[in-house]
């Protein structure tokens, strides 16, 4: 069984992380499957594996449940997608942001973008998990991975009073704050940024309807007027059919470059915001301890010293794994958001060539018409 195989051990992992891929969706009635196809390190061959959503699901808790992993709770876990659905909801479809417009490719670039993360992470990359989920023809999704305390932490509602708990670390409470108004700005950019992509497919889909309805005035006879009309709505009706293409191409840009780098941000900047939370409330559990430990009657105050010093122990341990996630995040953050800059500037520049080249052919075309 592979929950009997999962297990909190150290694993080398048997692919190149940076050339893991999630190729094709195919649509099963309600159901997703995703191939993922990643190259083995030994140079023989790939492995070619059938996934679902629940099997990305089932990864991810696996990262979330290693209780025994030192300082786990400060790692900045890289953000599943929201799943996708064949027909979406409203509310689905707000979840899903960008990642909803029901282009199945950039969906499947935001999974390979996940799973190549948690491949280069120095820690979540030695879970056997993530071997089995990368090299297994099973299907790993339909096996239950336990729940950790991890998960309550992140979720409990009477947790949340914590967030605005007073830092001791001025580093960290730095940190807290520029994630609080990161946080907001990323996802108002993102939701901004779609609204352009919309708005850019709707002006497609008016030049198509135009292009369209200039054709209902062609028609036959010898009446030269006429001939002359009809050439021109023909002539018209091909500009506008290129604007359509035009415009399709400059959204499809948008969308797979600068739109995917503000989705992901934005979903980034949530990660850190969960971490940044789970370490205050693990803040409060050790203030809670050292006083507990100072309050303490002589009978008890053995067990309470003790339980103090392992929420030190343990708080220490979150802190300088955060420490090092958030060093870790701020240069890959400027880096994807980077590449996803100079990628739109490129195509964009491409399509503005290739539709200057059209319509200059156009625009010759209405000349030899006067």
């Amino acid at each position: 069984m592979l929950q009997e195989e999962v297990k909190e051990a150290t694993s080398a992992l048997s692919v190149h992380s940076h050339n893991i891929k999630v190729t094709e969706l195919l649509k099963d009635g309600d159901t997703l499957t995703f191939l993922v196809i990643s190259q083995k390190l030994s140079g023989t061959g790939e492995f070619h594996v059938v996934r679902i959503y629940d099997d990305f699901e089932w990864l991810q808790q696996h990262f979330f449940s290693q209780e025994d992993v030192p300082g786990l709770q400060g790692i900045i876990f890289p953000p599943l997608p929201p799943k996708a659905q064949v027909n979406p909801s409203a509310k689905a479809m707000k979840q899903l942001g960008l990642l909803g417009l029901g282009e199945w490719q950039p969906y499947c670039k935001a999974l390979e973008t996940f799973i190549r993360q948690v491949a280069a992470h120095s820690t979540l990359s030695k879970n056997i998990a993530l071997e089995i989920f990368l090299t297994s023809a099973d299907p790993p999704g339909k096996q239950k991975a336990r729940k950790g305390i991890f998960n309550r932490l992140s979720h409990a509602v009477e947790e949340k009073r914590k967030n605005g708990h007073k830092d001791v670390d001025e580093f960290f409470q730095t940190e807290r704050d520029h994630n609080i108004l990161l946080t907001g700005c990323a996802k108002t950019a993102a939701e901004k940024f779609l609204d352009v992509v919309l708005t850019e497919q709707k002006i497609a889909v008016a030049c198509g309807h135009f292009a369209a309805a200039l054709q209902l005035f062609v028609e036959p006879g010898d009446d030269p007027a006429k001939q002359a009309f009809t050439k021109a709505c023909v002539k018209l009706s091909e500009v506008f059919n290129s604007l359509q293409k035009n415009m399709t191409s400059v959204a499809e840009n948008n969308f797979n470059t600068v739109g995917l780098g503000l989705d992901l941000d934005s979903r980034y900047q949530e990660a850190e915001k969960e971490m940044l939370f789970r370490r205050t409330c693990k803040l409060v559990e050790m203030e809670n301890a050292r006083r507990n430990a100072e309050k303490a009657k002589p009978a008890k105050k053995a067990a309470m010293e003790e339980a103090k010093e392992a929420a030190e122990a343990d708080f220490a341990q979150i802190c300088e794994m955060a420490r090092n996630e958030i060093k870790h995040f701020q240069n890959v953050r400027v880096e994807i958001f980077q590449q996803a800059l100079v990628q739109w500037c490129e195509k964009q520049l491409l399509t503005a060539k290739e539709n200057a080249d059209l319509f200059n052919q156009h625009l010759q075309a209405f000349k030899e018409m006067a």
